[in-house]
């Protein structure tokens, strides 16, 4: 019988920082290489997507992902075999994503906006993370992210978020913070949680992979 794997879940909102304090993460387990599970290689195409009152495209709602899908995969791997994913870049059309094969390890990482809302891939977590920044510094990242990568105007960027982002936020992405086993404080305190946390995750790895 396989070794059920230790799985750790990052949940924010859009700019907290999920993204690259997975990748500081991944980087900190010594000899172990974590299996990545990005939830937003998840998105339905855009045809699929909900369209607001004044039919703007509303990614920021749990619906806009293939949620069997994801929960589907990530059992998957879960239980030891690799699963194939198509890689999400923004705008790509559906044929243009890279086939990506994620192989099973003994800790996996799952990153996503609606890992706490989604109660299937909530219930396969060993430890879970909660990024906390505040709004501005979130608006800050997003706007220059969107400007820069996705060609975005700041007026479409300010509606996103008054309109999409926020409303996500507040509804489903918040309401679940205190459920997390470690709230990140991603400011000036990031450097200080981020060995908190790794102590923290080093000492509960280390007990799970050896029972």
């Amino acid at each position: 019988m396989k070794k059920k794997p230790f799985v750790v879940g990052i949940c924010g909102g859009s700019g907290s920082g999920k993204t690259t304090l997975l990748r500081r993460l991944s980087e900190s387990f010594g000899g172990i290489t974590p299996s990545v599970f990005s939830m937003d290689n998840y998105y339905h195409p855009l045809d699929m997507q909900s369209i607001d009152p004044n039919g703007k495209v509303n990614f920021d709602l749990p619906t806009a992902l293939d949620q069997h899908k994801l929960e589907e995969d990530l059992h998957t791997l879960v239980t030891g075999n690799p699963i194939e994913v198509k890689e999400y870049f923004f705008n790509a059309p559906p044929n243009k994503n890279v086939l990506l094969t994620i192989q099973p390890s003994e800790v996996i990482i799952v990153e996503g906006l609606f890992l706490f809302h989604y109660e299937k891939v909530f219930e396969k977590l060993d430890f879970s993370i909660f990024v906390d920044v505040d709004h501005q510094t979130q608006l800050d990242r997003r706007i220059y992210r969107d400007q820069e990568t996705r060609g975005y105007k700041r007026s479409e960027i300010l509606y996103q978020w008054d309109h999409h982002v926020l409303p996500c936020y507040q509804d489903f992405i918040e309401p679940y913070k205190e459920q997390a086993h470690f709230i990140f404080r991603n400011d000036h305190r990031a450097d200080a949680d981020f060995v908190r946390l790794f102590d923290a995750l080093s000492g509960l790895t280390k007990m799970e992979l050896q029972t």
